[in-house]
């Protein structure tokens, strides 16, 4: 199954990340809205996380946010099996 025909897929927001700065990072959206992202305490103290958003910033890779809380998802683009 496409996950275009998912209904999960009316919760997340695909966006690239657009700048990277401790401890904020904004991405843009597809329609050109600009999201500050909410971080965790955990990945705002984790060097590694930090590390892997610059890399994809440079990459330019689009990533997968969930539209209510503006959070990075876990499982990308996966959907749930059916």
């Amino acid at each position: 199954m496409l996950l275009d025909q998912e209904t999960t897929i009316a919760n997340i927001v695909a966006a690239q990340i657009i700048k990277v700065f401790y401890p904020f990072v904004i991405a843009r959206t597809e329609t050109g809205a600009y999201l500050q992202l909410n971080l965790s305490p955990t990945e705002q103290n984790d060097s590694l996380f930090w590390d892997e958003l610059r890399s994809i910033l440079r990459a330019k890779l689009w990533v997968p946010i969930g539209k209510h809380y503006h959070q990075l998802l876990d499982n990308g683009w996966l959907a749930e099996p059916v």
